[in-house]
């Protein structure tokens, strides 16, 4: 099979279309729960960067969102990061799921 006949080999020419790829890649919960906890340390990491202005933060924030992130992709979900392929539509994802896990649209 070539590269491109492959789902996540798509190129997808909006978020509404790659939303649902995206959740498809975040089928394991243990994945789903990494990158939440990722994402909320990311958020706590630059709310310290307002706060003290120390730029370091921000290499903080982004080894948490992403650290936490890859580690449940190649650990439990068992695939490569939409990141890899689409980084704006994945990171747009990261932040939509976040907020339907926390209104109880996605389980945690």
């Amino acid at each position: 099979m070539s590269d491109s006949a492959e789902p996540s080999a798509k190129r997808y020419d909006s978020f509404a279309a790659f939303y649902p790829f995206y959740l498809s890649e975040h089928s394991d919960h243990v994945c789903r729960r990494l990158h939440f906890a990722g994402s909320t340390l990311a958020l706590v990491c630059l709310v310290v960067l307002i706060v003290t202005r120390n730029p370091g933060w921000l290499l903080a924030a982004l080894l948490c969102g992403y650290g936490f992130a890859w580690v449940g992709h190649f650990a439990f979900e068992k695939n490569q990061p939409a990141s890899f392929r689409q980084p704006l539509y994945s990171f747009m994802g990261d932040w939509r799921m976040y907020c339907q896990i926390l209104s109880g649209k996605i389980a945690f």
